[in-house]
C-alpha cells in the first residue's frame, strides 16, 4: 500500500495524504526527538554532567506543580515509567534527598512524592541549563512560531491518545 494516497480525513486536510508521507513524517518526528533529546540533558546536572531523562522529568514537573507535590501513580505515568520502575527512581531521589514521599490524609491509597528544600535547589539550576539547551537546540532551528506551532500540535495528539 506504500505510496497510496489514504481518505484525507484529519482536520484541514488539502489532499490526501500518501502512506509513505505519513510514514516518513512520523519518523522524521522520532529521529528528531532521539537526536535532540540527549543535547538537551547535556550539563543539566548542577554537578557538570549528563542527567537521565526519567530524573529530569521527575525534578522538573514537581518543580512546576503545586506544593512541589505530586501522587505517585500520576508522576509514574506522566513520565513513561512503570510502577515498579518509578518506585526505583524513587528510591534513588530520595537517597540524594531531593525527594521525600508524604501520604495522603483523605486516601491513605495515595501517596506523594514530594520535592525537598535540596530536590527545589537541584531542580531550579538544572532547569536554568536545560532552558539554555532548549533555547539553542530547538528554538533557534524552530523560531518562536514553530514552537508554538508544535507545542499546539503535541498537545493535539497528547490529547487525542487519551481519548482513544
Amino acid at each position: 500500500m506504500s505510496g497510496n494516497a489514504d481518505a484525507g480525513t484529519g482536520a484541514g486536510a488539502k489532499s490526501a495524504i500518501t502512506d509513505d508521507e505519513l510514514i516518513t513524517a512520523w519518523g522524521l518526528l522520532i529521529e528528531a526527538l532521539n537526536e535532540t533529546c540527549p543535547l538537551l540533558l547535556r550539563g543539566v546536572d548542577p554537578s557538570g554532567g549528563d542527567m537521565s531523562g526519567p530524573w529530569f522529568e521527575v525534578l522538573i514537573r514537581l518543580q512546576r506543580s503545586p506544593q512541589n507535590r505530586l501522587p505517585m501513580s500520576v508522576l509514574a505515568r506522566e513520565v513513561s515509567l512503570s510502577s515498579g520502575g518509578f518506585t526505583k527512581l524513587a528510591d534513588r531521589l530520595e537517597r540524594k534527598g531531593y525527594l521525600v514521599r508524604t501520604s495522603c490524609p483523605e486516601d491513605r491509597r495515595v501517596v506523594y512524592a514530594e520535592l525537598t528544600s535540596a530536590g527545589r535547589e537541584f531542580a531550579d539550576k538544572a532547569r536554568s541549563q536545560h532552558v539554555v539547551l532548549l533555547r539553542e537546540h530547538v528554538l533557534a532551528p524552530l523560531g518562536e512560531d514553530g514552537i508554538r506551532r508544535m507545542g499546539e500540535l503535541a498537545r493535539v495528539l497528547r490529547d487525542s491518545s487519551r481519548e482513544a
